[in-house]
């Protein structure tokens, strides 16, 4: 069994990326891994030192976070902090047995810890696109699309598409060239697991042709308990961040053009705008898993109506392990996990009219049924959480084979 030293932002769940880091570490250290923990910053799950997995938090703040903003702004461009501290956990570690797996340096761990992670044996996992582009997601803010230019080429350095102003956007760009020419990623990496083929499609040009790239999708709990009679339901259903490029208001819109009910698990800078669109909407706030599963039981279909690319949308897999019917935006890559027509539909990409027909043509009973069934059995070919730790072992076996024949012998320990 290897070392797995997991690398990311964050210790406790504050997203899906973290979500992977934490309950991965967990399951790698439940099947006989041993596995440490670097974050850059706290809380720590608890459940980490419960399961006897080190964890060491670099600093106090995210970027986000931190009051004093001058400091935010250097760490988050280069933080030797996090660099050092990651280097100190290696040399503590046999090298020849030891395989970094980096899911996220974005929020405040920094481009720094690059030359550290590739000078060991490694895997990075693509949460999100910040290998590539400046704001991480491939969207237009500004204009409220997808972007096509190229990462940092004169149309992207011309462009303001930053969520917060025209200064953030030149902090990104600063730290993108950091990235790329200072750090070495993504050019030094050389395992690379993605999330769905079409995310590969969307970053083949930026990544190194000489990576070895591995389909790892994300995994999801075991479902107890029967297929969720969504023909019986009438709720319709989003759970996720309220943020604008998620589409929330696309949806209370077609829900109100519907005259259907829906309720938004999930909290956000764009609640009251979704409240604005659609008055009779139920603004339920983030609910812990038992209380979400409740929900998703009592719910007729589940909505992802994202306006950017996304990278794989959990929740989707999660109402599929269900039963429930999943209606996707047609141009983000959670569409690769419904099959059209079969366990939900496809809905053109910020219409609240093409949504309010799809959404209609689920008060078919006999149609929602027929959905649900299908929804229920592909959703049973996702892995669960001890899949994944043997997926991820698996990788790993091969990626220390590589690096003691082909690397060990050119560097020197980090």
């Amino acid at each position: 069994m290897p070392h797995v030293v997991i690398v990311n932002d964050h210790a406790a769940i504050n997203g899906g990326q973290a979500r992977i880091a934490i309950d991965s570490a967990l399951w790698l250290r439940r099947a006989g891994a041993e596995v440490s923990f670097l974050a850059g910053v706290g809380p720590v799950d608890p459940r980490l030192a419960e399961a006897g997995i080190p964890c060491e938090v670099v600093g106090r703040h995210d970027i986000a976070s931190d009051p004093v903003r001058l400091r935010a702004a250097a760490l988050g461009l280069w933080n030797p902090g996090a660099a050092r501290a990651l280097s100190r956990m290696l040399r503590a570690l046999p090298r020849d047995d030891t395989v970094v797996h980096l899911h996220g340096w974005s929020k405040y761990l920094s481009p720094s810890i690059g030359p550290v992670v590739t000078r060991a044996a490694h895997v990075c996992t693509l949460h999100e696109y910040f290998l590539a582009c400046p704001n991480g997601g491939f969207y237009d803010h500004r204009a409220g699309e997808i972007c096509s230019r190229t990462a940092l080429g004169r149309d992207c350095l011309g462009t303001n598409c930053d969520a917060r102003n025209a200064g953030h956007k030149a902090w990104r760009v600063a730290r993108q060239a950091l990235l790329w020419h200072g750090a070495g990623l993504p050019a030094r990496l050389r395992d690379i697991l993605y999330l769905s083929p079409r995310q590969i499609g969307i970053l083949h040009r930026y990544l190194p042709a000489q990576a070895h790239l591995h389909h790892v999708p994300n995994p999801v709990e075991a479902v107890p308990g029967d297929r969720v009679r969504a023909e019986h339901n009438d709720t319709i259903l989003f759970v996720g961040r309220l943020s604008a490029e998620k589409g929330a208001e696309v949806v209370a819109r077609a829900a109100a053009i519907a005259g259907l009910p829906i309720a938004f698990a999930g909290t956000g800078e764009r609640g009251a705008a979704v409240r604005a669109a659609n008055p009779e909407a139920r603004m339920l706030g983030w609910l812990d898993p038992a209380r979400l599963d409740r929900l998703m039981r009592r719910a007729r279909c589940v909505v992802f109506p994202s306006l950017w690319y996304e990278t794989y949308g959990l929740v989707v897999v999660e109402a599929l392990r269900r039963g429930l019917p999943v209606l996707v935006s047609r141009d983000c890559v959670a569409a690769d996990l419904v099959q059209h027509g079969s366990s939900g539909f496809h809905v053109e990409t910020g219409n609240p009219e093409a949504w309010a027909r799809q959404m209609l043509r689920l008060a078919d009973p006999g149609l929602t049924r027929r959905l649900s069934l299908q929804a229920h059995r592909a959703g049973q070919a996702f892995p669960d959480y001890p899949a994944h730790a043997r997926q991820l072992l698996q990788i790993y076996g091969g990626v220390l084979q590589r690096w003691q024949r082909d690397m060990a012998p050119l560097g020197q320990p980090a």
